[in-house]
Formats: C-alpha cells, structure tokens, sequence
C-alpha cells in the first residue's frame, strides 16, 4: 500500500501468563497476559478463562472436557483444524478478536472466519497450539512497556531469559508467571 497510510501489520503474540489487575472499584481482575512487539498486553479475563489458559498451558488435564477442549475436539471430529487467532481491534475497552478454522472436503480447503472473544479465542489457541496475532492498532492502544509489570511477586520486566532455557513448552515463559499490572 502507498501513500502516507502505513500498512496495518500484524505481529505474533505468546502468552506470557496470567496476571492480575486492579478493576475500577480496587478489586483484582485476572488478565490473560500476551507479548507482542516487544510489549506486554493484558486482556481481563473471568477467573474461570485465567484457569481454564493457565490449566491448558501447564498441560493439566481435567476429569470431563470443558468447554473449550469440547469445541477444539467438535472441530477435529468433523474434519477441521483451528489455524489461528487474530485480536484485531480495541474499541472502548473491549477487545474482539477472530478465529479461523478450515477442513477439507474432496481435498479441497474451506477456510472459515469467527468472531470470538479473544479470551475464548486465546483459550481455544493454547490448546491446539496455533498462533496467534495481534494487530498494530491494539498493541499501540493498549499495549504496556515490560516495565509495567511486576513478574512473580516482585521481579520488573519480562520473565527471567533463563525460563526459555529451563521449560521448552509453548511459551517462552512459565505459565506459572505471576503478572501484577502497575
């Protein structure tokens, strides 16, 4: 695209882990946490979503499937694949997000666009192991310095560099990782 309009971009983002925020009356609110462009991006979430990312990132499994392991197995059992997750917009607080899916029929691809929740969106993500994308307008809207955050009670920045060396799961952080938003 030319002109003095900038080509939108969209940057792969990780989960960093789940963190907790001050809601508007002082009350803690957990946060699913991403890392894009350098920055951390805090999406408040239920604290059945942080569980339900937090459990699927540390591989803990649950007795009965809930409902995102339900979706995930639907799609595979009916020939389809999740390929990935985009959050590409911020409007008033509220992020929205897509999920994209495809199956094959007579060798041929379908591809399929949904509109989802980034939190159920991140969740369903984590489980299948598909990336997910972040757009320039909402990391500049919302995104944080690393120094915004306080990492497992009391470090600054980003999680230790040696956490990638230690835990080689999808995350180049512990999912276990602490986030206190300042």
């Amino acid at each position: 695209m030319s002109g003095p309009r900038a080509t939108r971009m969209n940057h792969e983002a990780e989960v960093a882990g789940i963190g907790v925020g001050s809601g508007p009356d002082g009350e803690e609110v957990p946060a699913v946490v991403l890392r894009a462009r350098g920055e951390y991006l805090p999406i408040f979430v239920t604290p059945d979503q942080a569980r339900s990312i937090r459990d699927a990132l540390s591989g803990e499994p649950f007795d009965r499937p809930l409902t995102h392991d339900l979706l995930v197995e639907m799609v595979t059992e009916f020939g389809g694949a999740i390929d990935s997750v985009r959050i590409d917009d911020i409007t008033g607080g509220t992020f929205y997000g897509k999920l994209t899916a495809e199956r094959y029929i007579d060798g041929e691809p379908d591809q399929f666009v949904f509109d989802a929740r980034p939190s159920d969106a991140i969740a369903v993500a984590v489980r299948t192991e598909c990336p997910i994308h972040v757009s320039d307008e909402v990391v500049d809207a919302a995104g944080q310095p690393l120094d915004s955050f306080d990492v497992d009670g009391g470090h600054r920045g980003p999680p230790e560099s040696g956490a990638r060396d230690r835990d080689p799961g999808p995350s180049e952080s512990d999912a276990d990782d602490d986030f206190r938003y300042r």
